[in-house]
Order: structure tokens, then C-alpha cells, then sequence
């Protein structure tokens, strides 16, 4: 009798085969690492029942003198502000304009016809209209959704159907929000589609209509967010009724001068210099995607460049367009889309100067940046970065798995986060086949090791100022993560079980040339933080014949055999289960451990295995 340690490294690799990741793991899903031993992650709760409109992108987190704590919540539709679990709209406005009889209906339907000459609305926009009479024997008051749009008319869809087909309303006035945007990046293909002169006369081409996304940040105790392509917007988190107020545009601000009219990403600095990176010149209305401008210190109202101000603007040589930006220690990093910048506060009469810190650099989008333990990390389009105080690519484990089942148009959603309290980056993407995000991949920066998995998400927040990573959902909610260890995503008087495995590589039994017999398992397993009466986990062995393609090996592996033709212990893996009989026989094998209940989380030690020599055939 040989009892043989399973002692396996921390991490999953996949840029080798089976067997050559031989002592490590190879394949998982909602599990991590810590001190290289692997354990189903934590479980997640919605904040609260409710929701919100259209797919969140942005969350941004941050705390007022009074102890408020605030998210702001960009989606595709609207813009919230989350408190207590509420979900507050305070959208800003496009437009105000007064109608005059702007409504038609039809007598028996729903269906409205507004008429407005003004125009700039676009299919799926918000309007709240007020004041008006009744027409058809409804009055038409309230927010509604846009939808049949032309350049002068759109319908609405009201409650209660009309009695008469009529024309009228009165005197109408009509609050027009923000224009909405994509829900996820739109491929676009053919005639005009592609930037000007980016491809040869006569070839179609493809491009992608990009997703809405927000860029928000704190100044103190408010906040100045905007869509990328769009105005820049300020939130005063003190007046008295802030919940109930929307936020308005900077340029309509007590001594606005210059405001940028558009802007790509806003940022405020460390020392309270609120930035645009891609923005309209000093002289101009049109987006300039490398030129990058900054009001005066302590304010967010004045951009005008003066012998009294630090208001300036600066434009960047390296690439085409300005990606991403991020806050660092004692500095601003700005990617390119082939180059990072470092910028520095210089003062007067430069005040900030960027210096090029990394060439030949790619990232993936706006949001795909973590900042966490004094060091950036990015995902590139191919490969992951880190910026320490120089810009190299992160040894991955898992590159080619992540890359070679991407879906390339969706890079746009790509997002990243940290969470601190396991010293791990979170990246989430969409799989090849996948519109919508469906995958995560984890660097954990203390051990240096990657893992992986499947889930949902659409925007990401630390738990800096909260107790938990917080995360949007595709059910238009946010959810605290490492909460409990189940799904409460849409009840959390009903949770769901979370499915969780990790496999190992395979490895040999004896020396590879000997068929072995494995009498029994010694799982080295803990239950510690289940709230089951009985939680338990499956071992599984997968005995090989040979390497990669035994007669007990899947044919989803490889094998031969169509079904999952592995060995599995007698019964589960309990608390108190010492060892288990499992009689079964090969030159190589895996491993796998899972769990699929309600209640359960694990840990795995150092299980073993009970191995006596059983020939060569």
C-alpha cells in the first residue's frame, strides 16, 4: 500500500495540455486560490427588490461628510443614484420645450402620436410631460418611452386607451432626458460604417456602434459624471431634496466658462482638477479624441485658460484615440490605443505634462483598467498588462483560453475590478458565441496565480467603502458579492444553488508505465461557513489508460467513450468523511471536486490517494 499525496499547485493552467500541466489544476468554475489551495468563492444577495432601467456600465461608490453612501448608476437608459437600496433617477435633462396640441389619438388604442418640431430624439429616449388638457378623452401626463420615430414625430404608449380619435392637448410641456444608448456594442457592416477613409474605396468594412457608457467621479461630496460622446453633468449630493433633484450640466453652473460640449471619459484628480480625456478644443465644438483638457483647481465650472487660472489642455501624439484613464499614486494614467501616458502635476505654467511610460501597448476598453496595491492592471487585446512604475505584459496561465473564445466586437464591454479582500483582479467578457458578458477571468496579484469561471455581470465596484464588491446585474439590479454562499441574485428569501468545481490535470499514478489500483480516497476536505445541516461535495476520479484518451476518459476530453465514464465515490464527500473505497484502475488520472446544493462551500486541503501496483496491461 502507497499513500500518494494529490499536492497540487495553486491556479489553473491552460496554455498546456493535460498532462504536461501535470501537479496542477486544469479546468474550474466559481473557485478560487488561497495559499494555493482551492475553494468555492463566496455567494452573492441583491442589494434590494428593486430595479433599475436599461443595462448598468458605470458604478461609481464614494461617501459625504454626513456619512451618506452613494453609487451612481449609469445604464443604457438612465442615470441613478443608489441609497439604502433605493434606486433614485436623477437623469439629466436634454431639453425643455413647450408643445402646443402635440398629441393624436385613435380611438379604442393606446398608442399616441406626439408631434414636435423640434427633434433630436432617438428610438427608446424618456420624456415627462406636463400641464397639458385632455385629448380623447385621456390627459397625457407623466414620463413615457419613445418609440416610431421620425424627425418630427414618435409615439408613446399610454395606459388607458382613447375614446375618440382627436387631435390637441393644449399647452404642453415637454422634458426631454439624455439621449439613451446601446445596450451592448452593435456590429456595423457595409457602406459607412468605419471612420472616413479607414479602409479602400469601394470595400465594405465593419465597425461597432459602441455601447452607452458612463465616466462619474466625486468632487467631494457631489458628483460629476456624463456619457462618453456627450455633455458633462453635475449632482449636488447637499441640497435638501438631492434624491428627488436631476443632475444638471456643468455649463448651466454660477460662473461656468468653456465647459467642454463634449467629452470621451471624465476623471477628477487627486488634487481636485476635474479632466476630459478626448474632448471639443478650446476653440471648437467637435470631439477631438486625443486632446485632453482640465478646469481650474478646486472647481468644476471654470476652463478657461488665464494668467489666474490652472485651466489648460494639452493634446497627445501616440495613437489615434484616448481609450481609458485612471487616477494612480502621485500621477494620471491615460491609454492610447497604442500607447500609455503618465501624467504629472507640474504647475504653473504647464500645470500637467505626459510623458510616454509604455509603446506598443493594446487595451481592451474604457473600463477594462483595476487599480489595486499601488500597481494598474489592464487587459490588452490578446494579452494582460500591469503598470508598477513600468509597463510590462502579465504571465498568464490561462491566455489562450481566455483569447481564443472571445467574441472581438464585444470588446467595448469588457470591464475589470478588484477585490482586495483576496487580493485578486476580476475581468469580465463575452465568450465567442456571447453578445452579452458571460465569462470572468481572476488574477490573484499576491500569488501571481489565474483561475476562471462563468457569470453574468455588467459593471464592477471594490468594496473600498463598502463591506462587499458590489456588481450589476442583466436583471437591472446590483448585488453584494462574497455574501453568504449562495445565489440570492433575484430572492433572497429563495436562494439558488451555486455550482462549483475545480479539476485537476492529469497525472500519473505510478510512473506512468504501470497500471496502478486506487483502493481509496482521503479527501482532505472542509465545510467550514456552510449554513447546510449536511453539506457535502462530490470527488470524482477519472482513471486514464493513457494519456489524453484512456478508455475512461470522456470523448468531451478527448476519450473515447461518449458518456462521462469516470469513477465517482460511493457516496459524497460529508464532514465527516475520512476515506472512501473507490476501486478503480489506470496509468493516469484526474481529479475533480464539486458541489451543487444550496448551503454548501468548501475547502480542499491535500487529499490522497491509496495506490498498490496492478501490472502493466
Amino acid at each position: 500500500m502507497t499513500l500518494k499525496k494529490l499536492a497540487l499547485r495553486g491556479g489553473i493552467n491552460r496554455e498546456k495540455t493535460r498532462y504536461a500541466s501535470e501537479g496542477g489544476w486544469y479546468n474550474g468554475d466559481k473557485i478560487r486560490f488561497r495559499k494555493g489551495m482551492p475553494e468555492k468563492i463566496g455567494g452573492w444577495a441583491q442589494i434590494s427588490s428593486s430595479t433599475f432601467l436599461g443595462v448598468a456600465r458605470s458604478l461609481f461608490n464614494w461617501v459625504t461628510i454626513t456619512g451618506q453612501n452613494f453609487i451612481g448608476v449609469g445604464t443604457s437608459q438612465k442615470f441613478y443614484i443608489e441609497n439604502g437600496g433605493g434606486y433614485n433617477d436623477v437623469t439629466p435633462l436634454r431639453a425643455t420645450v413647450s408643445l402646443t396640441n402635440p398629441f393624436t389619438t385613435t380611438s379604442g388604442s393606446t398608442t399616441v402620436t406626439v408631434t414636435d418640431a423640434n427633434g433630436g430624439f432617438l428610438d427608446g429616449d424618456y420624456v415627462t410631460f406636463s400641464g397639458g388638457s385632455a385629448v380623447g378623452g385621456i390627459t397625457i401626463t407623466g414620463e413615457f418611452r419613445l418609440t416610431t420615430i421620425t424627425s418630427t414625430t414618435f409615439t408613446i404608449t399610454v395606459s388607458s386607451a382613447a375614446s375618440s380619435s382627436a387631435t390637441g392637448g393644449g399647452s404642453v410641456s415637454a422634458a426631454y432626458q439624455v439621449n439613451t444608448g446601446p445596450g451592448s456594442a452593435v456590429p456595423l457592416t457595409g457602406w459607412g460604417a468605419g471612420s472616413w477613409g479607414s479602409a479602400t474605396w469601394g470595400i465594405g468594412q465593419s465597425s461597432v456602434n459602441e455601447l452607452r457608457t458612463w465616466n462619474q467621479s466625486n468632487f467631494g461630496e457631489d458628483l460629476v459624471f456624463g456619457p462618453s460622446g456627450g455633455r458633462i453633468y453635475f449632482w449636488d449630493s447637499g441640497t435638501a431634496a438631492s434624491l428627488s433633484t436631476r443632475a444638471v450640466e456643468v455649463s448651466s453652473l454660477s460662473g461656468a466658462s468653456d465647459v467642454p460640449t463634449v467629452q470621451n471619459i471624465i476623471l477628477v484628480s487627486d488634487n481636485r482638477f476635474v479632466f476630459c480625456f478626448g474632448a471639443n478644443e478650446l476653440a471648437g465644438s467637435s470631439l477631438n479624441p486625443m486632446h485632453i483638457r482640465w478646469s481650474d483647481q478646486e472647481t468644476v465650472s471654470n476652463w478657461t485658460p488665464s494668467e489666474t487660472t490652472q485651466a489648460g489642455s494639452l493634446t497627445l501624439s501616440r495613437g489615434t484615440e484616448i481609450v481609458a484613464a485612471t487616477q494612480a499614486r502621485q500621477e494620471i494614467l491615460v491609454w492610447t490605443d497604442t500607447a500609455l501616458y503618465s501624467m504629472q502635476y507640474v504647475k504653473l505654467p504647464d500645470v500637467w505634462n505626459a510623458n510616454i511610460v509604455g509603446e506598443n501597448v493594446s487595451i481592451a476598453s474604457q473600463k477594462c483598467v483595476a487599480y489595486a496595491n499601488g500597481v494598474a492592471y489592464w487587459m490588452g487585446k490578446g494579452n494582460f498588462y500591469k503598470y508598477d512604475g513600468r509597463s510590462q505584459p502579465l504571465r498568464c496561465d490561462v491566455r489562450r483560453y481566455v483569447f481564443n473564445d472571445f467574441n472581438t466586437l464585444q470588446y467595448p464591454q469588457v470591464f475589470a475590478g478588484s477585490n482586495e479582500a483576496f487580493h485578486e483582479v476580476w475581468w469580465f467578457y463575452c465568450s465567442s458565441s456571447a453578445n452579452n458578458i458571460d465569462r470572468y477571468v481572476i488574477y490573484n496579484y499576491l500569488e501571481d496565480i489565474w483561475y476562471f469561471g462563468n457569470l453574468a455581470r455588467s459593471a464592477w465596484i471594490g468594496s473600498g467603502l463598502r463591506d462587499k464588491p458590489v456588481a450589476a446585474t442583466y436583471d437591472n439590479n446590483l448585488v453584494n458579492h462574497e455574501d453568504g454562499v449562495d445565489d440570492k441574485q433575484t430572492s433572497t428569501a429563495s436562494p439558488s444553488a451555486i455550482t462549483a468545481f475545480v479539476e485537476s490535470a492529469e497525472f500519473d499514478l505510478d510512473d506512468g508505465h504501470k497500471f496502478a489500483f486506487v483502493y481509496k480516497l482521503l479527501p482532505d476536505i472542509t465545510f467550514d461557513g456552510s449554513t447546510a445541516d449536511s453539506p457535502a461535495a462530490t470527488f470524482t476520479l477519472n482513471p486514464l489508460d493513457s494519456s489524453g484518451s484512456g478508455i475512461n476518459s470522456p470523448a468531451s476530453e478527448g476519450g473515447s467513450n461518449s458518456g462521462t465514464a469516470t469513477r465517482s465515490a460511493t457516496s459524497p464527500i460529508e464532514a465527516y468523511t475520512d476515506q472512501v473505497y473507490t476501486r478503480v484502475r489506470g496509468r493516469q488520472m484526474s481529479i475533480k471536486i464539486e458541489s451543487t446544493a444550496t448551503g454548501t462551500t468548501w475547502q480542499v486541503g491535500t487529499p490522497r490517494i491509496d495506490l498498490r501496483p496492478d501490472g502493466r496491461r
